[in-house]
């Protein structure tokens, strides 16, 4: 399988902004583990009802979310 160019930035938004997994929960409606995993970049995936609600609940755009690495 093709390795994965783009990586979910959430983690650094949290520790940027000072946020613990409890504090996206509460502001997003996300679960506990879909932070979890996206914050540590453990998934291959993001529904886009997941991908709407933490740029409603943090004030980002997807763009903000994700970033595309050049190989």
């Amino acid at each position: 399988m093709e390795e994965i160019n783009i990586r979910c930035r959430l983690g650094d938004i949290m520790k940027e902004r000072g946020l613990t997994n409890k504090n996206v929960v509460e502001m997003t409606g996300v679960s506990r583990n879909t932070i979890t995993s996206l914050a540590g970049n453990a998934t291959k995936r993001i529904d886009y009802e997941t991908l709407g609600a933490l740029c409603r609940g943090l004030g980002l755009k997807p763009g903000d979310l994700l970033e595309y690495i050049e190989e």
